[in-house]
């Protein structure tokens, strides 16, 4: 299968970089990953003119016999651009590292490492892997913030933190090695610079028309405000009246104990149980990575109210003796939000079609739920199939997070379905149906 060739940033000693990286895919039976170089170099240049210029005129390097190759030399400057999420800062890694390990610390942090193992696989960097591999805690970052909770996840980040303050300089040194800046031809650099100007003046003249739009609304509201203001003293006491006569809309019970009823529809049929977050980590009614469901809301709150408090990691949460109380009493209403229902069925067959064919809003609920399950089992499988290093992970990205810029993913998506079918099999397996 092809695979997307993307364009990507790099912070480095020498600079901020622009190159092109085509993550991992299949063809005649062997899986491949690489960068735009040729032998032991890795090509990065100061701009996307600069790359540009270069993918028009140079046949000779890595990417030439890359699947989807042929696309990127039509490609403007502007879709050659990194997008935000292709922009890694491996400079700045020593100072995140010092940060305290929240989602976002670890989150871009894991963004960084993956590319930066990426680099030292294609370019045999054996000086990165010794670093790579000399902390733990680099292993683990794409699970997320819960390797690094409590007692012993706080010394798998200290010991992170210390091992990139002592050796991230090494990284730094073998990439900054391998990266070289390749000339390019002046005639067709004049073009794509001339392309590169006149899309960020377009761009900050869009920019400056909204600032001024959004100036002449302040000062509309302003004027808007000195008008309610005067006409507030008239009207104070209706007000007052029409204040008290408004109640605020009820949170309802599954609000006040901050647990929520969720429904999960596969092909085999419809569940419904319970999940919580705690500290910004998921927790559902079971134990041990199994999550107990039933058929029916009435038959979820019948066994709440007659098992609810064995062997259920939701009993620990502060409220829940409100929820066993009302499932005891027979009072427990159980309604399921539609932002909780997560329907798995028909995804695996609209992934093998293509990305046009998949709905974003279920596939970002059922990445959600199985990166929750996940999560909670302390299982760091679906982690790693949706990494973006991974041809699903990328075409989930792709999906979810959709970019003008970026190719689109190329058939046939056999891979990807096939490793969307076994992350929903493990899910499934996880179902404990009472």
């Amino acid at each position: 299968m092809s695979q997307d060739i993307v364009s990507i940033e790099l912070g480095l000693p020498q600079g901020d970089l622009v190159t092109l990286w085509a993550p991992r895919w299949r063809e005649d039976g062997e899986e491949w990953e690489a960068f735009l170089g040729h032998e032991d170099d890795l090509y990065a240049f100061p701009d996307a003119a600069h790359l540009a210029a270069f993918v028009r005129t140079v046949d000779e390097h890595d990417l030439a016999d890359h699947p989807a190759w042929d696309v990127v030399p039509e490609l403007s400057v502007p879709e050659l651009l990194p997008d935000e999420s292709h922009t890694y800062d491996l400079v700045g890694v020593p100072e995140l590292a010092a940060e305290d390990p929240d989602q976002w610390t670890i989150g871009e942090l894991a963004d960084i490492v993956s590319i930066v193992r990426s680099l030292a696989d294609v370019c045999e960097l054996d000086e990165v892997h010794d670093v790579l591999s000399s902390a733990a805690g680099f292993a683990v970052l794409e699970q997320g913030t819960f390797p690094f909770t409590g007692r012993e996840g706080q010394k798998l980040w200290n010991d992170l933190s210390e091992t990139i303050s002592e050796r991230w300089d090494e990284v730094l040194d073998a990439i900054d090695d391998v990266v070289i800046v390749p000339e390019v031809d002046k005639a067709t650099l004049d073009q794509t610079t001339d392309e590169l100007a006149a899309y960020q003046a377009e761009s900050e003249e869009a920019e400056n028309a909204l600032d001024s739009e959004d100036a002449e609304d302040l000062d509309a509201d302003a004027d808007a405000d000195v008008d309610a203001a005067e006409s507030e003293k008239d009207t104070e006491a209706d007000d007052e009246e029409d204040e008290d006569a408004e109640d605020e809309e009820p949170v309802g019970f599954w609000g006040e104990v901050g647990i929520d009823p969720i429904k999960i529809i596969t092909a085999e049929g419809e569940y419904y149980t319970l999940r919580c977050y705690l500290d910004d980590e998921p927790i559902f009614l079971g134990t041990d990575g199994t999550i107990v469901v039933t058929k029916s809301p009435r038959a979820l709150a019948k066994h709440i109210a007659q098992h609810g408090n064995e062997d259920n990691d939701l009993a620990e949460v502060s409220t829940w003796a409100d929820v066993s109380t009302k499932a005891t009493d027979g009072r427990l209403d159980i309604e399921v939000e539609t932002d909780n229902t997560y329907v798995l069925n028909g995804l695996s067959d609209d992934i093998a079609e293509g990305p046009d064919a998949v709905d974003p809003v279920q596939l970002d609920l059922a990445v959600e739920l199985l990166r929750d399950a996940a999560d909670w089992a302390d299982d760091k499988s679906v982690a790693e199939a949706l990494s973006q290093s991974e041809s699903l992970g990328w075409l989930v990205s792709f999906i979810l997070s959709p970019d003008p810029t970026r190719l689109a993913p190329s058939p046939p998506f056999d891979a990807e379905q096939s490793a969307w079918t076994r992350l929903v099999e493990a899910f499934e397996n996880r179902l404990d149906l009472k």
